[in-house]
């Protein structure tokens, strides 16, 4: 086992620094704050004391504690045998389910630095991350290994479970001899332990790397609270696991606090209700599009196991809350936070609710100050940009100094990009989002970027994104197009097309709402007005067909 002190620095050269000062870090174990443990060690400890409860289920069966374990070891062992270990960074391309479970506490057991991202996001994300990580490894599922074979030079090796595919090898498939011999890396609690993604508002998505204490420590305090009892749970999540959000699950609500995960593949509200009244869970967690749809559906379900709901990832409007209360019945804990390393919510006050409320700041999590435009603290009810410090801060930024720069002060301070103020009493409001982006269903999408493909059709101009608000998802994207002279506007389907097929954007990142303008208003300083296009686009905006016809172009 490697002890060297940070910064660590990976097998292909990527470099992860703490930002925060390492006696502040000291300073936090010491306190208690931190378990000073590596997760896989933290997960052990339950496998120990109570093998047979139940760990994860989801659609195909569940696993007690132990079995999850004996699948777990297997896979670091196959690992292990292909030299992955603690100077690597993994790559963990899974949907919801035990697998992606197992292959995250796997990449943990062997101290390497996971990377999951969500199975859904399109193939030049992808590559874009493993590229710009540098993972040395990919664990994936066969139909999602056959798309990303060329362009991934630092990718050494593509898993599976179950038998393996042409250019691919199997984590089940290893030698007893090697399981048994298997031993665990155990790496320092402050070294990174998983890395986090956040579309944010960049043009591709970022990616925020957390230490074993950050998540065990300064997210596992969060979770204790929101949870609102001590001893094991039973929480259907609903988001994906390699979300910012669903980063909860394998590492904290399992492997730390050894609550029980109920995992879905795909969300339905349908679904996720029957769900509910077959595991019985205690804690519900999703973001609020998804809560208000189960909210509103017809499906007949018990829901007496609920205690809580979690929403999180996006704003709650309050028509959303009113009819999770009638639905479930039990308080809804809303959760401000960011992959970047703030948070704030209503666990020790849950159904506390108001428009911009996020709640006490724990210091236990993250101490939380409001600062004006440089850096000085400003005093109770006056507004500002939210800055965090405290266990859950990451560590830094992945391969992207820039970010560093811009969002990360002396002293390991985080800062949010986002506005708001403290209450005398410490109640923490957020007015508003200084950085720009949509948050469509819980998913930040950077307009930048689809601004940015839009304009390199012929027949555009110019182009600028806004949100719109909308009842189910909280916002669309609008798409406010001004033409070149002479030529008449494209369809909606044509531009959707181009921006699919033709460009290679994300699905979920498509325009929703398509405004057509002769030229797009400017404001006072001469930039775009996006206050006077979000309201053209909420009285006037033409809205994209279901299914868009080829472009003939």
């Amino acid at each position: 086992m490697r002890t060297d002190p940070l910064p660590w620095t990976s097998a292909n050269g990527i470099v992860l620094a703490d930002r925060v000062p390492r006696s502040l870090r000291a300073e936090w174990t010491a306190r208690g704050l931190c378990p000073d443990l590596d997760l896989y060690s933290l997960f052990s400890e339950h496998v120990r004391r109570t093998p047979e409860r139940e760990a994860v289920a989801d659609e195909t069966g569940s696993l007690d504690f132990a079995a999850l374990d004996a699948r777990v070891r297997r896979a670091a062992a196959a690992l292990t045998a292909a030299g992955r270990g603690p100077a690597d960074i993994v790559a963990v391309l899974l949907p919801n389910g035990r697998d992606a479970v197992v292959a995250e506490l796997a990449v943990a057991a062997v101290g390497a630095v996971a990377l999951p991202i969500p199975h859904t996001r399109g193939r030049r994300d992808v590559t874009g991350l493993l590229n710009r990580s540098r993972a040395a490894a990919l664990i994936t599922v066969p139909e999602l290994a056959m798309g990303l074979r060329a362009g991934l030079p630092y990718v050494e090796e593509t898993w599976t479970f179950g038998a393996p595919t042409p250019g691919t090898r199997s984590l089940d498939e290893v030698d007893d001899q090697d399981v048994r011999g298997w031993r665990p890396a155990c790496p320092p609690a402050e070294w990174p332990a998983r890395i986090l993604l956040s579309s944010g508002t960049e043009s591709e998505p970022k990616m925020v790397a957390y230490s074993h204490n950050a998540m065990a420590g300064g997210r596992g305090a969060y979770l204790r609270a929101v949870l609102g009892e001590d001893g094991p749970t039973r929480n259907l999540l609903l988001v994906s696991l390699a979300s910012s959000y669903g980063s909860c699950g394998t590492s904290v609500l399992l492997a730390r606090h050894g609550g029980t995960l109920v995992l879905r593949s795909r969300f339905d509200a349908a679904d996720a209700l029957r769900a509910v009244e077959r595991h019985r869970p205690t804690h519900l967690y999703g973001v609020p599009t998804m809560l208000r749809r189960m909210a509103d559906a017809e499906t007949e379900a018990d829901l007496s196991s609920l205690r809580r709901v979690v929403t999180s990832a996006q704003p709650l409007q309050g028509e959303a809350r009113q009819a999770c209360a009638r639905r479930f019945g039990v308080p809804l804990v809303n959760v401000y936070g960011s992959t970047d390393g703030v948070n704030c919510h209503t666990g020790r006050t849950p159904g506390q609710w108001a428009p911009g409320l996020a709640g006490t700041p724990d210091p236990a999590v993250a101490e939380i100050t409001v600062r004006d435009a440089d850096g000085h603290a400003l005093p109770p009810g006056e507004a500002g940009e939210i800055w965090a410090l405290g266990p859950m801060t990451p560590l830094c930024y992945v391969a992207a100094p820039d970010l560093d720069d811009r969002y990360r002060a002396p002293g390991g301070w985080v800062r949010t990009g986002d506005l708001g103020r403290l209450d005398p009493d410490g109640t923490l409001w957020v007015l508003d989002r200084i950085k720009r982006v949509v948050i469509r269903g819980g998913l930040s999408i950077s307009p930048a970027e689809v601004e940015r493909e839009l304009s390199t059709h012929p027949d555009v101009a110019d182009a600028f994104c806004v949100p719109v608000p909308d009842d189910d998802m909280g916002e669309r994207m609008c798409a406010c197009v001004s033409t070149r002279a002479g030529v008449s506007p494209p369809s909606p389907a044509e531009l959707i097309v181009y921006l699919r097929e033709e460009r290679g954007l994300d699905r979920r990142k498509l325009p929703e709402r398509f405004l057509w303008l002769p030229e797009l208003p400017l404001g006072p300083t001469g930039k775009v007005c996006a206050a006077t296009l979000a309201r053209m686009a909420a009285r006037s905006a033409v809205p994209v067909p279901r299914t868009p016809m080829r472009s003939s172009r």
